[in-house]
C-alpha cells in the first residue's frame, strides 16, 4: 500500500484529484398578505478571495448575476439580493460561484 501511494505522488496521479473550494451561500422566504420575497446571501468563506462572480436560479429560471450592479461581477460577503417568490410553494434556490481558476461549483441548492 505504501508503495502504491508513494508511487501516486512521483507520478502525479494526485494531482488530477478535483478539490471543491469553500465558499458558501443561504437562501431564505418571508411571506406577507400580498407576496413572497426571497433572499440569496453571499456568505463568503476561506476561498472568497479566488471567487469572481457569483449567479442564482430560482425555480431554474435565468441565471442572473448575483452583484450585477457594478462594474464587476464579485459580491461583497454578506450581500443580500432579494428576489420575488411563488406565494403558497417552495422556490427553488441554486447558487453557482465562479473562480479565477476557471471552475465553478454550485454552493447553495435548497427548496425555501
Amino acid at each position: 500500500i505504501l508503495a502504491a501511494v508513494i508511487a501516486a505522488f512521483v507520478f502525479g496521479m494526485s494531482s488530477n484529484i478535483d478539490t471543491n473550494k469553500q465558499v458558501a451561500a443561504t437562501a431564505s422566504a418571508s411571506t406577507n398578505a400580498t407576496c413572497k420575497t426571497v433572499s440569496i446571501t453571499y456568505m463568503g468563506g476561506p476561498d472568497a478571495q479566488v471567487v469572481t462572480g457569483v449567479k442564482y436560479t430560482l425555480d431554474g429560471g435565468t441565471s442572473t448575476w448575483l452583484n450585477a450592479t457594478t462594474d464587476t461581477n464579485k459580491p461583497e460577503v454578506g450581500l443580500t439580493k432579494q428576489v420575488g417568490g411563488t406565494r403558497g410553494e417552495k422556490n427553488h434556490v441554486v447558487v453557482t460561484a465562479f473562480f479565477s481558476d476557471g471552475s465553478s461549483q454550485v454552493i447553495l441548492d435548497t427548496n425555501v
